[in-house]
């Protein structure tokens, strides 16, 4: 009797697991069938006229003296690389006058 029990009761259990992922899947199928019947309902009943946002150059927005600051710290830094530019060519030619002596000639 006990051969018969242990693959009684495996089956038993086999055909429970079976029928629980079996219930589960059939049970998720009729949602996800629910949930794209409703979607596409949403998609056909869409309104037939839908409000846009603005387009992107309609967005920005101008700002004159923040503009003006910009454009003025533009032109002192500029200015500031410019002028350091100029430096560091003038001590170049006074160390070459320096070191060799009289007028150094541009290459």
């Amino acid at each position: 009797m006990s051969i018969l029990v242990g693959p009684a009761a495996g089956a038993l259990v086999a055909g429970g697991i079976y029928y629980g992922f079996s219930s589960m899947m059939h049970s998720w199928t009729e949602r996800h069938r629910s949930d794209l019947h409703t979607l596409s309902q949403r998609l056909l009943e869409a309104p037939s006229q839908v409000n846009a946002p603005p387009a992107a150059s309609e967005r920005i927005t101008h700002h004159p003296f923040s503009s003006m600051l910009k454009g003025e710290w533009n032109a002192q830094v500029a200015t500031l690389f410019r002028n350091v530019g100029e430096w560091n060519r003038r001590a170049t030619e006074w160390g070459r006058r320096t070191l060799y002596g009289g007028e150094s000639r541009r290459t």
